[in-house]
Parts: structure tokens; sequence; C-alpha cells
């Protein structure tokens, strides 16, 4: 972004707070912004990325007193920041900064210290500075494990490939036995001035495109940038009762950052394989638990299992229909406070495919005794309504 671009734009429009907001004000506003436009709720959605852009620019402004102060005191100038002929000043913004030395040099050291503060150097000249430390980029991956390892918890190797300084330069940029030198178009700021009526816009250096170094002979593997794309494995812990779509955020484990700036976040995502027997609901277990029709009509006590534990005894009580799900109190997934969930055990009344002649005798037994209660009456007649 262009500093034109970045005098232009009114920060607090952009958060949506007056110019009197307080400092809880503008941190509540841009909360709630960066939480509606942040890109991982936004999932290629270019227009929110800008936004959150946007609304970041304008936090890292206004939460800082200093920078505040300057920027309002531009913006309150007269004529906004229009110069030239009509453009509502009564002299040349060129005398001001000083680019011509004329009468009002001690407004342009006031006025240039003021832009200086709010862009990082003196405007409309180049002064020799440093480059900004700059966060790395966050990085995401996903990691696949087994239903047993996704509830124990597990520290599992991640192989990450990103961009980091150059291991044959030391991200300098130069040739072994050489060095960068200081570029002479900016003096080492990596920007330059370029001037638009009487205002002076700085943007990237075109010789050494923000950098601040020239490189004469670059090295052989980052061709001068000094970065390079390396490869690198992490231990990542993963907690115990990870769920399937879950994301985990390693802070400080994304992509080195530069000029002394701090590392990324890694994004890492969690794809849980199914089990054969255990499915999951929320920090629940659950389990189906085939029974006989006489174990679900009498009751009856039935083992049943749990994930990596012994068996429990599970009562059923008479008359116990199918489909009526049982709780067994703390076999379930392990919870962020350590505490755990229940294993839900779902009925599921088997009804014999064959039928040997005890069976069969003992079931016509039963109809006989059943024979005039009609189960299926009130569903007859519900129907035939209108």
């Amino acid at each position: 972004m262009s500093t034109k671009d970045y005098l232009e734009k009114d920060y607090y429009k952009v958060l949506g707070v007056s110019k009197t907001a307080s400092q809880d004000e503008i941190k509540k506003s841009y909360r709630k912004l960066a939480r509606q436009y942040h890109p991982d709720a936004n999932k290629g959605d270019r227009e929110a990325e800008e936004k959150f852009k946007e609304v970041s620019e304008a936090y890292d402004v206004l939460s800082d007193e200093k920078r505040r102060k300057e920027y309002d005191a531009v913006r309150s100038m007269p004529g906004g920041f229009r110069g030239g002929q009509g453009g509502g000043f009564g002299f040349d913004l060129g005398d001001l900064f000083g680019q011509t030395g004329g009468t009002a040099s001690g407004a342009g050291d006031r006025l240039g210290d003021l832009f200086g503060g709010l862009f990082g150097g003196r405007a409309g000249r180049t002064t020799t500075g440093t480059r900004r430390p700059r966060r790395g980029s966050d990085v995401e991956t996903e990691v696949t494990l087994s239903f047993g390892r996704a509830l124990s918890g597990v520290t599992v190797p991640i192989k990450l490939t990103s961009e980091a300084g150059c291991p044959t330069c030391h991200g300098t940029g130069a040739k072994a036995g050489t060095v960068p030198r200081v570029c002479p178009g900016c003096e080492g700021t990596g920007q330059e001035t370029r001037n638009l009526g009487n205002f002076g816009f700085q943007e990237p250096c075109h010789i050494c495109h923000g950098r601040g170094l020239v490189v004469d002979d670059p090295c052989p593997t980052c061709h001068g940038s000094g970065r390079a794309t390396g490869t690198r494995t992490i231990q990542a812990r993963i907690p115990a009762g990870v769920a399937n779509g879950q994301k985990i955020r390693l802070r400080g484990k994304g992509a080195p950052g530069e000029n002394g700036g701090p590392a990324g976040d890694l994004y890492v995502n969690i794809k849980v394989l199914p089990h054969r027997v255990f499915g999951r609901s929320g920090d629940n277990l659950t389990l189906t638990l085939p029974v006989t029709f006489a174990e679900a009509a009498l009751g009856a006590e039935v083992k049943v299992p749990t994930f990596q534990g012994q068996p429990v005894t599970l009562r059923l009580p008479e008359g116990t229909p199918n489909g009526r799900t049982l709780r067994v109190k703390g076999r379930g997934a392990t919870r962020r406070d350590g505490t755990k969930g229940d294993l839900l055990v779902t009925v599921d009344v088997q009804v014999p495919s064959k039928l040997d002649d005890t069976t069969r005798k003992a079931l016509e037994a039963l109809r006989k005794a059943e024979d005039g209660a009609d189960l299926r009456a009130d569903l007859l007649q519900q129907a035939r309504e209108e």
C-alpha cells in the first residue's frame, strides 16, 4: 500500500467508531470486526480478506496513542490533504517540508516531524533507517490420527516446508566472501520519495525493492533475495480428546519472521479415522449393543466393552425397548478440564432369522397370550383422519 492510500483512509470509519472513542471502544470494535472478517471464517473470500487487512491496519494506528495523535493532527489540517493551487492551503507544502527552503522552515520542520512519526521517516526527504520487523506467515497442515490416539493424546512429528532465511548466505543474499552494500538510491531505508505536485509520497525503492541493500554478487541458492524454501520437522503435542475436524493452533510454530519479527502460527487440522465399534458424539463415546428379545423383555445383566478399558456390567431393565440409550458414566472422551464424558449404549434388539422347535413353541405361546391386544388400532384410526 502506498503512502497516498495510507493518508486518504479514514480509520475511524473503518472501525466504525467516533473520533472521540476511547481505547476500550476501539479495541472492542476491532475484535468484533476481526472475528467477522478473519480469513479462517471466510475461506476463499477475497473481499473479507481485504476488509480484515483494513481493520488490522486501522487498529494498528488508532491503538497507539502517539500514532493516533499524529494521525488526528494531520487530518485536522486546513483543507485536509489537498495541496497546490486551490487546494485549501494558502502556502506551498513544498516549503513546509523543507524542499525549497522557504520562509516557513520552522513550520516545515514541525510538519515534517509529524509526518515522519506517522510514516516512519521525515516527509519529503530520504532518511537512513532500518527495515521494520515483519511477522512470519501462518502455516496450515493436516494430521491423521487413529481413533485411539485421538482420545489418549499424542506427540506427532510434523514436516513443514516454508520460506526462511537462506541457509547458504544466512539471509544476506550475497555470495560467500562478499557482503551487500547500502542501496545508493534510498541510503538503506528501503523507501524513496515520489513527488506529486506539492506532495512527496514514500514507496519501496525501485533499486533495492525495499530491502535497503544492494547485492552485487548474489548467492547462488537464493539469487540475492536472502530467503529460501526450507524443510523442518517439529514435534506437535495433540491433546487428549481431540475430535475429527478440530483445528489446533500452535503459537510461534509457523514461518519464521523477517528482520527479527516473530514467527507465525501453525494451524493443525485434525482428521480422526473411524473405529469399528465405538463412535463419538461430542465428549461422549457411543456404542450399539445387540441384545436378544428375551433379554430386552425380561431384563438382564450384560457385559459392555469400554474403550481401552475393562468391560463393565450393564443392567437392562425389564421391558427395554429397541433403540433405548443407556449411559455409562465417565467412560467417554477426555474434556479440556481433564474430566471425561460418558459412554452412550444404544440397545439393538435382535430378531432371530431361524427358529428351532423350542423357540417357535415359546413364541406361539406368547402370541396366544397377547391375543386380543391390537397395538395398531390407534395407528389405523389416526390414518383415516383428514
